[in-house]
């Protein structure tokens, strides 16, 4: 991670130059401490590195809050119309993310960048080393492409975030820090890579048993590869891959409850293509999951860390649609006291989503063991709607039976025929909203529609008054840029 670490690496030199000042006598091969070259020598290496990649998506080095699992959301949810800061977080530069007020020093937006290519830095070095470790090829190849998924997966948030950024693909082979600062590659570029990498991805098995369930697969990488060219409108390559999802034998389907997408004994079930793992109960070596923070003072009813917009976004829901209960919530019943605790107040109803309810007492939610779904059928079916629309110039019978497909498992209802090409696009992404609400997509999906669409939606909220043009990309990290004067400022910043 050239842009990010440079002041890690420079630390690095100062320490080393300084131990050698002082210990000119000591001449030690530290066998307690595993170095790079120590490392990246057996089978079990190689799959702890790719492990250690996947670790990045959950999981912070930092123990601040894991990307899928609060700090994504609070760039994506919080800079859309769906959520807004808590009145009860004092925290100025999540408040500011809420208001649409926020500046290139703001920290989460900083946060963000910082752990996408921390991420992506692991990727890097596996990718790297895996080759020349000699275990069997299969479990070699696998391994790499799944680090180049996860690389991918990196990438296509960053791009869609910050716009052009530097393209780093290599563990960095030199200190000099004029050699590790990079500028920003163009938007196009960017993309070529993460298409390359998905569709190396595309070879990973279809599925996986035991303890290697979740991680990714052939099915996640087209999958993904879809979004990536619905982002782009490139509709019939999206098509192509979405039709690949659908009917290459990969065994998805929609979970006939809802709720089962939230639950643990549903974990990587037959809805979910790829997720971020979580658990409960592990103690420190848990990842903590954020977004279940409703129940931080349980009995006295205090206000969560991330509450809804406003309370259209309840409303929006008619009372027969079953994502709504399995979405929010305003009363839960507490079996500690044998009492019901009604939320009552004027920013309720609350998230619910990733609330574990098999914890106990509920207020240990920072244990939440609901994983964060980056990739579910769902998305796929209401991409394909989408697409089949922008294709055809027109919904056609295939593009109405998916999007039905996703309301009627919320017992929503046929959407009515005979729509035009806007109108149908219109009822799909307020299916998607319905749909995805905390999970990571409605500003990505407000942004790419273009036009003046994400400021339309967030100016319908006097708290988002501010929001500007700029908005539709965030700033580049105020640090990266003092570190790399190579880096540019987007508009507006």
């Amino acid at each position: 991670m050239k842009t990010t670490l440079l002041h890690h690496i420079t630390l690095g030199v100062v320490l080393s130059l300084t131990m050698l000042a002082s210990c000119k006598k000591l001449n030690e091969n530290p066998d307690s401490i595993i170095v790079s070259d120590q490392f990246y020598k057996t089978q079990s290496d190689a799959v702890s590195a790719v492990n250690a990649i996947y670790s990045t998506l959950s999981s912070d080095p930092a123990g601040d809050f894991p990307l899928y699992g609060r700090q994504l959301n609070l760039l994506v949810e919080n800079g859309s119309d769906n959520q807004v800061y808590s009145p009860s977080n004092t925290n100025p530069d999540v408040r500011a993310l809420g208001t649409a007020t926020f500046i290139s020093a703001n920290s989460r937006v900083q946060k963000v960048w910082q752990q996408l290519y921390f991420g992506i830095n692991r990727a890097n070095i596996a990718i790297d080393r895996i080759p020349a470790i000699p275990i069997d090829t299969t479990l070699r190849s696998r391994l790499v492409r799944e680090a180049k998924f996860i690389r991918a997966l990196l990438y296509f948030n960053l791009v869609r975030l910050y716009g052009a950024v530097p393209l780093v693909l290599h563990d960095p082979e030199s200190i000099e820090l004029d050699k590790l600062k990079v500028p920003r590659t163009p938007v196009d570029s960017v993309y070529l890579q993460i298409i390359a990498d998905l569709t190396e991805a595309t070879n990973l098995p279809p599925k996986y048993s035991g303890a290697d369930i979740g991680r990714a697969t052939g099915g996640a990488a087209h999958s993904l590869l879809a979004k990536v060219y619905v982002t782009r409108k490139q509709w019939a390559t999206a098509k192509t891959e979405l039709e690949q999802v659908i009917n290459g034998g990969y065994g998805y389907g929609l979970f006939a409850n809802f709720l089962d997408v939230f639950q643990k004994p549903t974990k990587n079930g037959i809805e979910h293509i790829f997720s971020a793992q979580f658990e409960s109960n592990l103690g420190a070596a848990n990842s903590t999951q954020n977004l279940s923070q409703s129940f931080s003072s349980f009995n006295a009813g205090t206000l969560p860390i991330d509450i809804p917009a406003d309370s259209s976004l309840y409303k929006m829901f008619s009372a027969n649609d079953t994502r709504r209960a399995v979405t929010f919530y305003n009363t839960v019943y507490n079996s500690a006291t044998g009492k019901t605790v009604v939320y009552e107040n004027a920013y309720t109803p609350y998230f619910n989503k990733f609330v574990d309810y098999s914890l106990t007492p509920l207020t240990t939610q920072a244990q939440s063991g609901i994983n964060f779904p980056v990739l579910r059928y769902s998305d796929v079916l209401l991409m394909y709607a989408e697409v089949l629309n922008e294709v055809d110039g027109v919904p056609n019978a295939a593009a109405y039976s998916a999007i039905n497909q996703v309301r009627n498992r919320a017992n929503a209802g046929n959407l009515p025929i005979g729509l035009s090409q806007k109108a149908f696009r219109d009822s799909v992404f307020l299916e998607r909203r319905k749909e995805f609400i905390q999970e990571g997509h409605r500003w990505f999906d407000l942004v790419r529609r273009g036009g003046t669409t994400l400021l339309d939606a967030v100016h319908k909220l006097p708290a988002k008054s501010a929001a500007s043009e700029r908005n539709t990309l965030y700033p580049i990290p105020l640090v990266e840029i003092q570190q790399n004067p190579l880096l540019t400022q987007n508009p507006g910043y």
